[in-house]
């Protein structure tokens, strides 16, 4: 007779219903621990536009007025960089934009009101810190309105006067006085200047807090091809700064920081209201 075929077993197996699911992408990601790390070369640029406001604070105090408004213009050139450098090799983080704002708010809101007051605005007493006080005041908020509303507002246009413009505006002021004076065109002092500063002063510190729209000039693209004429006007525009970089660099920032008033006039005169459309959140 044939033995009776043996049942095979097997080990029991948990169904697909009983089985535990499987963790999410985002959960198995938000559980590793996060890197705390940063970011060396941005954050180099950061660091050095911090040490570039400080030094010009610490020349200010020594009476070196034109070495500290340089040393504004060279830390606007390096907060210029360091966003672009984190953004062409994909190092943006949390951290280099906070550490951004705090740097600009010594270089551009601190290092520029304590430099015009130690070149004309010390003599004017309650007169002059207060203006000082406005100008620290208006960078303070500039910044901290620009932080909120990244997404929000159409990126063609700052709102306000953007904090290194305004700083440019008083450094090139102490600059091109300090020099002209140097090279025998003007006598004037810092002193003899002083409600002229104090104008300038009161002028960046409250426009950095108005509505007025500033071309932001993020929407040039710079990988695109130009026509060559493009070439000879920037030469050009090399030799024009070069030849009396604080009076044309004077001139520069004077026309921008009254270039958002006369926008926001025409748009109020054709009816296209006082700022240009918001954008969606992202």
């Amino acid at each position: 007779m044939d033995e009776p075929k043996r049942r095979r077993f097997r080990p029991f197996r948990a169904s697909r219903a009983t089985r535990p699911a499987a963790a999410p992408a985002e959960a198995v990601v938000a559980a590793r621990p996060r890197s705390r790390g940063i970011y060396l070369l941005p954050n180099a640029f950061t660091t050095a536009n911090l040490f570039a406001g400080f030094y010009a604070i610490v020349q200010a105090m020594n009476g070196r007025f034109e070495a500290a408004a340089v040393a504004i213009f060279v830390a606007m050139v390096l907060d210029s960089l360091d966003g672009r450098v984190a953004r062409l090799t994909n190092t943006q983080s949390a951290f280099g934009e906070q550490y951004d704002s705090m740097s600009d708010m010594v270089s551009f809101g601190a290092a520029p009101a304590l430099v015009v007051y130690e070149w004309s605005l010390r003599g004017m007493g309650k007169l002059g810190w207060l203006a000082a006080f406005v100008y620290v005041a208006g960078a303070a908020l500039r910044l901290a309105r620009f932080n909120a509303n990244l997404g929000v507002v159409d990126e063609r246009y700052f709102q306000g006067l953007p904090s290194p413009a305004a700083a440019a505006l008083i450094a090139g002021l102490v600059w091109i006085a300090t020099d002209l004076r140097e090279t025998r065109w003007i006598d004037a002092t810092g002193t003899d200047l002083r409600w002229l500063a104090w104008a300038i002063t009161l002028y960046a510190g409250v426009t950095m807090v108005s509505n007025a729209p500033f071309y932001s000039f993020k929407d040039l693209n710079l990988k695109k091809s130009v026509p060559y004429m493009a070439v000879p006007l920037i030469v050009l525009a090399f030799v024009l700064v070069s030849s009396d970089p604080p009076i044309v660099l004077f001139l520069l920032f004077l026309v921008y920081a009254v270039s958002g008033y006369v926008l926001w006039v025409w748009r109020w005169r054709t009816g296209r209201g006082g700022m240009p459309p918001v954008a969606p959140p992202n």
